[in-house]
């Protein structure tokens, strides 16, 4: 159901080495980086479950960093679909229901190749994505 989730943060770096010392026991780390200038707003820092875990969602991230205000609200949560339909009708009903476009359905290459997702405000301007992880 959740593919992940993230929260803004004050100070990036400060908060990337709370996380890091906190998440070490539990085997999860810093997965994937996005820069600013790929996002076209703030950096981002992922973490996931090592490599060393063997676990079936290692080095996928589930719990995003990012630093700023919260222009969308202080939590972003991301929905997994089951396909790029799933994406657009949600994105669709959302705005019919009053959510405010935040992203349009696409590709979002920076992530990976095939993330396909949409993302809308809900009525508490929290960023609501769907997102599809399987090729078109």
């Amino acid at each position: 159901m959740i593919d992940h989730m993230g929260v803004t943060v004050r100070d990036l770096q400060a908060s990337k080495a709370f996380y890091d010392a906190a998440f070490a026991p539990l085997g999860i780390g810093v997965v994937m980086s996005v820069s600013a200038e790929e996002t076209g707003s703030s950096a981002f820092i992922g973490y996931g479950p090592n490599a060393d875990r063997r676990d079936i969602q290692a080095g996928k991230p589930s719990f995003w960093v990012s630093e700023g205000q919260a222009v969308t609200g202080p939590m972003h949560v991301a929905f997994l679909a089951a396909d790029r339909g799933q994406v657009n009708a949600f994105h669709a009903a959302a705005l019919a229901a009053g959510g405010i476009d935040n992203g349009a359905p696409g590709v979002r290459p920076h992530y990976h190749p095939n993330y396909y997702a949409a993302f809308v405000l809900d009525p508490d301007g929290r960023n609501v994505e769907a997102v599809c992880h399987a090729p078109a």
